[in-house]
């Protein structure tokens, strides 16, 4: 259904521009088109990449991005990466800054686990710089009753790393949390610990940030630009630089407290109604420029 729908759009002679949220151009299509591409992981990060998925960019999206009207992308990060990568113009990309959902604001109830921990949003990948995280928090000057909580499932290597740590009892695996159940986990926690080695965007830092929770992340890809001045920023590479910002990040008050107050003005920025208002004015000048 979705293709034939497709198809029907591309053939009809009264549509102006066509709009694919996604990335797979339709290099078919006679008609003005625009893509979204949120950043260039499948060739940056070896472990998230595959010589099917390295041809499929060179030779597919790479041509889609120079026959494209415009581009969207989440960052600026991600613009300049799409630009150095194709070789198209600048002015083609349009940098549209993620939306955070309504479900994570200050107000929301906070998750009682039973005691105090951080909280590691990921997904086991490599870039999410977890086995860090783990050692880091292994040396945190932090009360030893605080405890590390991490989305998802535990994998071998993590296991192992966390026994070789002695922190079996600190560190914990809460498996797959819903959409409408993260935004109290993120509020029951003392503070995100994000340190990627690369994001297009960053969701989690944001979606912290307005259920007013302070963040750690990095100072790499796009995070610095998506969490400002409003975040600890540390080198993801430097497990001592991590492990001095988890230290600051629960025992600093005053930081803390700045924090929170900048996080929530930041988070502000980042909602659907601008969105849906900045992607219009794209769609609404291609739709003017076939007049």
């Amino acid at each position: 259904a979705p293709l034939g729908l497709a198809v029907n759009i591309f053939l009809r002679k009264k549509t102006d521009v066509v709009f694919l949220p996604g990335y797979i151009p339709p290099l078919f299509c006679s008609k003005k088109f625009i893509i979204t591409i949120h950043d260039l992981n499948h060739l940056d990060l070896n472990d998230n990449s595959s010589l099917f998925k390295r041809l499929f960019y060179n030779f597919i999206i790479k041509r889609g991005c120079r026959k494209a009207y415009k581009i969207f992308t989440v960052s600026n990060f991600s613009k300049e990466r799409i630009v150095a990568w194709s070789g198209v113009n600048p002015n083609k990309i349009v940098t549209v800054y993620n939306g955070v959902s309504s479900l994570f604001n200050a107000d929301v109830k906070p998750l009682n686990l039973g005691y105090k921990y951080l909280l590691c949003v990921g997904n086991r990948k490599t870039h999410k710089n977890e086995k860090c995280v783990i050692s880091a928090f292994a040396k945190a000057d932090i009360d030893p009753a605080i405890k590390l909580v991490f989305t998802g499932n535990p994998c071998n290597d993590l296991e192992k790393l966390i026994i070789q740590h002695g922190l079996s009892e600190r560190v914990k695996f809460f498996g797959f949390v819903s959409e409408k159940d993260l935004p109290s986990l993120y509020k029951g926690s003392l503070g995100l610990v994000f340190p990627s080695l690369y994001e297009g965007f960053g969701l989690p830092v944001v979606e912290s940030m307005a259920c007013g929770i302070p963040v750690l992340t990095s100072l790499t890809s796009s995070l610095p630009e998506v969490a400002g001045d409003a975040a600890i920023l540390v080198d993801p590479l430097s497990e001592d630089a991590i492990t001095k910002g988890i230290s600051r990040l629960i025992n600093d008050s005053e930081l803390r407290k700045h924090l929170i107050q900048k996080g929530l003005l930041r988070a502000k920025r980042f909602n659907w109604q601008n969105v849906v208002s900045e992607i219009e004015m794209v769609l609404t000048e291609a739709c003017d420029g076939n007049k």
